[in-house]
C-alpha cells in the first residue's frame, strides 16, 4: 500500500486518542503517512474526562490539554454527532478506512446481584456520574430525598459520587456543574453517607490523593471506625509491595484515632461489611443488610454469619463499570470486554483502552493498551494483512454522513462549543459551565 494509511477511531476518549497520537508517532506516519479520523456518539470529544470525572477535579481535567495537542495535528479529524453502529456499521467503516480501532470505553454499571437492587432509590453510580457531568442523555433531575445514604464501594467513583452527596451545592458552584445540577444538590437531603467495603483498609482501591481529599471540605466529617483498621499476612505483604495501598491504609489508620469533629455532614468510611441485601418496604429502599466479614490470612475476606441492618433511605451501587456490546465484533459478557490477541480482534479490527482490558487502572494505563494495539495494526499493515479501503478519499465519509442526514460535529466545532461554554462561565465568574442539552451543543457546534 503506497498511499497514506487510513485509520478510524472509534471513541474520543483517552484510550482513543493515545491511540491516535501512538499512530503519529509510528514511522508509518513519515511514510507512506497515516490519516485518522476519531468518531465520538456525542457532540464534544474527550468520553469520560468530560462525563466522568467529578467537576470538583480540575487536576484531572487537565489530561484535557494533553488530548486537545495530539487532537490539534492535522493529520486527525473528528467526527461527534456520529453513533456506531447506527450511523456507521462496521462494514461501512471498512469502506472508508484499513483499520478500525474501537475505544468506545465503559459506561454502564456493572450488576450486583442481591436481593432489593431493584428498589426505588436503588441507582447505579454511572447513573448518578452522568447526571451531575451534565450528560445529554440523562434525565436533567435526580432525586435528592434521603437523609441517610449507602454507597457500595471502595474505589475512585465510590469517593467522587459520597463527595458530591456530601458536599453542599455552593462548594461546587465555582466548577463547571451546568445550573440544572446545581439546583438539583441545592435540594439534596443527605446528611450521612456511608461508603462501604467487603474487604479491609488494604484492600481499598482509592487513590490516595483522592481519600486524603474527603478531608477538604469544611462540611465532610469523615469518620472511621476503629474496629475496621485490621490486617492479615496477605494484608501486610500488600501494603509492603504497594506504595499507594500503604498511603491509603495510613490515612485510614490517622482518620480512626481521631475524634470526630462538628462538620455538618458526615461521611462514613466501612470496612469488612458485605451488601447481602438492599430492605425495602413499598417498592422503596429502608435500609442495608450487610454480613460482617473477616480476613482469612490471604487478603481476603469470608464471611462471618452476623448480620445488621442499616437505616437508609438510598444505595447506590459502585461496583464497576461494563462496557456494552458492539455490533459485529465478539464479546465475553464476563468480563465485559472484546476478546482480542494483543488489541487485534482480527486483521483491520482493534481494540485498546477499557473495552479492550476491562475498567481497571487510571487514565495513564491506556497508554500502554494503545501502543500494544498500535503495534499490532502496524505488524499487520507491514505484512500486507490489511484488505485496503474501497473508498480512501477522505472527503467520501463526509459525503457518506451527509447523504445519511448525519448532524455531525468537527474539532472546529469544538472549539466553538468550548468557547461558548467559556463564555457561560465568565458571566459568572467560573471558568465554564456546561452546556447540557444535545441540541444547543449542536447548536454552539455550528454543526
Amino acid at each position: 500500500m503506497t498511499r497514506t494509511l487510513r485509520v478510524a477511531v472509534v471513541g474520543s476518549g483517552p484510550a482513543g486518542i493515545y491511540a491516535a497520537d501512538a499512530l503519529l508517532k509510528s514511522d508509518v506516519a513519515q511514510d507512506p503517512g497515516v490519516s485518522i479520523d476519531i468518531f465520538e456518539r456525542m457532540p464534544a470529544p474527550f468520553g469520560l474526562i468530560r462525563y466522568g470525572v467529578a467537576p470538583d477535579h480540575p487536576r484531572i481535567k487537565g489530561i484535557i490539554t494533553a488530548l486537545h495537542q495530539v487532537m490539534d495535528k492535522p493529520q486527525i479529524r473528528l467526527f461527534g454527532n456520529v453513533d456506531y453502529p447506527n450511523d456507521l456499521t462496521l462494514d461501512e467503516l471498512h469502506q472508508f478506512y484499513d483499520a478500525v480501532i474501537f475505544a468506545t470505553g465503559a459506561n454502564a454499571d456493572r450488576d450486583l446481584d442481591i436481593p432489593g437492587i431493584e428498589l426505588d432509590g436503588s441507582y447505579g453510580a454511572a447513573d448518578f456520574v452522568f447526571w451531575y457531568d451534565g450528560h445529554p442523555d440523562v434525565p436533567r433531575s435526580w432525586p435528592l430525598t434521603a437523609e441517610k445514604v449507602a454507597v457500595l464501594g471502595v474505589g475512585n467513583v465510590a469517593l467522587d459520587v459520597a463527595r458530591i452527596l456530601a458536599k453542599t451545592a455552593d462548594e461546587l458552584l465555582p466548577t463547571e456543574i451546568p445550573a440544572n445540577v446545581h439546583e438539583g444538590l441545592r435540594q439534596n437531603a443527605a446528611k450521612e453517607i456511608h461508603v462501604f467495603g467487603r474487604r479491609g483498609p488494604a484492600q481499598a482501591k482509592f487513590s490516595p490523593m483522592e481519600l486524603r481529599e474527603l478531608d477538604h471540605s469544611p462540611n465532610i466529617e469523615v469518620i472511621v471506625d476503629p474496629e475496621d483498621i485490621d490486617y492479615d499476612e496477605g494484608s501486610i505483604a500488600t501494603r509492603r509491595g504497594n506504595k499507594q495501598a500503604d498511603m491509603v491504609a495510613s490515612t485510614l489508620e490517622n482518620w480512626a484515632i481521631r475524634d470526630a469533629g462538628t462538620r455538618p455532614h458526615r461521611l462514613y468510611l466501612h470496612f469488612f461489611e458485605s451488601p447481602v441485601e438492599v430492605l425495602g418496604e413499598d417498592g422503596r429502599v429502608v435500609g442495608l443488610r450487610t454480613e460482617r466479614t473477616e480476613l482469612d490470612g490471604s487478603g481476603n475476606v469470608r464471611g462471618t454469619g452476623r448480620f445488621k441492618e442499616w437505616d437508609l433511605q438510598s444505595v447506590y451501587r459502585a461496583v464497576g463499570y461494563y462496557s456494552e456490546e458492539l455490533a459485529k465484533l465478539p464479546f465475553d459478557p464476563d468480563s465485559g470486554t472484546v476478546p482480542h490477541d494483543a488489541g487485534r480482534v482480527e486483521p483491520g479490527t482493534y481494540v485498546t483502552g477499557w473495552i479492550k482490558r476491562g475498567p481497571v487502572g487510571l487514565i495513564g494505563h491506556t497508554k500502554g493498551d494503545a501502543n500494544e494495539t498500535v503495534a499490532s495494526l502496524l505488524s499487520d499493515h507491514v505484512a500486507g494483512e490489511l484488505t485496503p479501503a474501497s473508498r480512501p478519499e477522505p472527503e467520501a465519509v463526509d459525503a457518506f454522513l451527509e447523504e445519511r442526514g448525519v448532524r455531525f460535529t468537527t474539532w472546529e466545532g469544538w472549539q466553538r462549543l468550548d468557547a461558548r461554554e467559556r463564555e457561560l462561565g465568565a458571566a459568572e465568574g467560573r471558568e465554564r459551565i456546561k452546556i447540557v442539552p444535545r441540541e444547543e451543543m449542536l447548536d454552539a457546534s455550528g454543526a
